[in-house]
């Protein structure tokens, strides 16, 4: 588990930078205010093909990551699949960390 990854989703929810849920993150997808979407990887193949689509369709970064339980612990929700990150630089630094950078040091 990546700590630094939920502990900046976390700061990103106390910010104000981020949406859950999935009628909410669609909506910033169609009105292209979202910067990055992550859908937990034990979300609903349905959803996970959902937001790809409208993700590509709206050139927006889209990434699996996580459980739902992680995330939602993260967020202090209970049973949220889909987040949109509204902040520029909270979606890039999330992207930069999913993706493997900067992970010396770590288990």
């Amino acid at each position: 588990m990546n700590n630094k990854i939920y502990g900046l989703i976390g700061l990103a929810r106390r910010a104000g930078k981020i949406n859950f849920g999935t009628e909410s993150s669609i909506e910033l997808v169609k009105n292209r205010k979202a910067k990055l979407v992550i859908v937990a990887e034990d979300a609903a193949e349905r959803t996970k093909k959902n937001f790809k689509i409208e993700c590509e369709k709206e050139n927006i970064p889209f990434r699996i990551y996580g459980t739902i339980e992680e995330l939602s612990n993260a967020v202090g929700q209970d049973n949220k699949a889909v987040y949109a990150i509204k902040d520029e630089n909270f979606a890039k630094e999330l992207i930069k960390k999913i993706d493997g950078g900067e992970i010396i040091g770590e288990d």
